[in-house]
């Protein structure tokens, strides 16, 4: 079953309380999404460790509920 980009947003927001959140649905099928994540807690970290966050924020739907995922991720200056 897939996920709706209200679904993910909340997920990362719930994981990563201070990130500022945008989900866009890239191909209109719910399957196909892109996640832009700010939050100060990725200040210090690899682009690796951010997206690490984010995926553990999702608790495992990556790759399963959830297909596609094109993921940004920065700190805020």
């Amino acid at each position: 079953m897939a996920m709706s980009a209200g679904e993910i947003e909340q997920l990362i927001r719930q994981g990563i309380p201070d990130a500022e959140v945008r989900i866009e649905d890239l191909r209109g099928d719910g399957d196909h999404y892109a996640a832009h994540v700010s939050s100060p807690a990725f200040k210090g970290k690899t682009r690796v460790q951010q997206h690490q966050m984010v995926y553990a924020a999702l608790q495992g739907r990556m790759g399963d509920a959830l297909h596609a995922l094109a993921l940004q991720t920065y700190a805020p200056d």
